[in-house]
């Protein structure tokens, strides 16, 4: 029941927040509703082209936490972040796959496949049920329900030195 009801939530939400994010000029990346300790969190990523900042997500904060308040979808005591999804980004929806495909990503696995729970590659394909990566010269398939993450791989080169 508590799962129906968090998943319930998360539908709640994007369709509250999603017409005023994309009315500022930006893309919902995704929204979670979690448990993190004692506390949940409710959390909505957004972006757009070059990066949001911390103006963008105040405003959809502010924009978008009187609405949700006024639905009351949630009945315990939550926070409410509004953020980025980061560099790093996790691909959760069929569309992040779209976006980012060719591209590396990384996949890391729940339990350890022959020793190894990371892999990085190009992404060649998805499904709902999985994701396929070019990782050198073969092809791997990784069920997603099998992933810890699955998420846009970015190299930090961290020699560069700050002006």
């Amino acid at each position: 029941m508590a799962g129906n009801k968090k998943g319930n939530t998360v539908e709640i939400v994007t369709d509250i927040v999603k017409p005023v994010i994309e009315e500022m000029g930006l893309t919902l990346w995704d929204v979670r509703f979690e448990k993190e300790g004692a506390g949940w969190y409710l959390r909505v990523f957004i972006d757009k082209e070059g990066g949001v900042d911390i103006n963008d997500c105040e405003n959809v904060s502010r924009a978008t936490d009187p609405l949700i308040d006024e639905a009351d979808p949630i009945t315990q005591a939550y926070y409410y972040e509004v953020s980025s999804p980061g560099i790093g980004r996790d691909l959760v929806r069929p569309w992040h796959f779209d976006k980012y495909m060719g591209q590396d990503i990384e996949v890391r696995l729940i339990r350890a496949e022959n020793g190894q729970r990371e892999f990085m590659g190009a992404l060649l394909s998805h499904d709902d049920a999985s994701v396929t990566l070019r990782i050198g010269e073969e092809e791997k398939t990784f069920v997603k329900k099998d992933c810890a993450f699955i998420r846009l791989y970015e190299e930090i080169d961290m020699s560069r030195q700050l002006d």
